[in-house]
């Protein structure tokens, strides 16, 4: 048998319980902040623009030399 009498069983229970919910709480908020898409976008809406227009640079020199002649 434990030594601990019953009362201090159950709560120390309550207050683990508490713990892991608030972890729980945490740990969600954390996950909802990481995979926010608004706020994403905004973070990266400047490199992705860089990148997107690099990207349509080089797409646009590799068919216009299609086209000519060197």
């Amino acid at each position: 048998m434990s030594t601990l009498p019953r009362q201090d069983l159950e709560q120390r229970a309550a207050e683990e319980r508490k713990r892991l919910h608030s972890t729980i709480v945490e740990l969600k908020s954390q996950v909802r902040e990481t995979l926010d898409v608004k706020r994403a976008a905004r973070e990266y809406v400047k490199p992705a623009s860089i990148a997107g227009g690099v990207v349509a640079l080089l797409a646009g020199y590799a068919f216009a030399g299609i086209f000519t002649r060197h």
